[in-house]
């Protein structure tokens, strides 16, 4: 994978990390860097709700429940994760998207995500 070096935020500072525990990312490094591979822009991360997890598997997205052969161990309210924008979006017009720590969140978030809107549900602004 050929992945740009000195990725911004939407912020426009150098890219946070999300987690690392989960570890989260396309690339499993723990940010929400991303490029061409990256076709559903894992680019928003989120700090995750129980309200969300639900939202997201009735959407037919299930994060919650383990897939051992992908090691992906499921996610429970309060991890991070890289989350794809269009579902992040999706969870927003419906009334429930998860908060969002916008230093690690990735700029091309803004190609499908209004940024005001990010604002509203950010928990990394004072």
């Amino acid at each position: 994978m050929n992945w740009q070096q000195n990725q911004k935020s939407v912020l426009g500072e150098p890219l946070a990390v999300c987690s690392v525990s989960p570890m989260t990312g396309f690339t499993r490094n723990g940010c929400c860097e991303t490029g061409a591979e990256d076709i559903g822009a894992h680019t928003v991360c989120i700090q995750v709700t129980e309200p969300f997890l639900q939202f997201s598997k009735a959407q037919g997205n299930d994060l919650s429940t383990p897939i051992a052969e992908f090691q992906f161990y499921g996610l429970k309210e309060g991890d991070r994760w890289c989350l794809c924008a269009a579902r992040w979006q999706e969870a927003f017009e419906a009334g429930m998207a998860p908060r969002v720590v916008l230093r690690a969140t990735h700029e091309r978030t803004l190609e499908i995500i209004n940024f005001d809107d990010l604002k509203k549900h950010a928990i990394d602004l004072s």
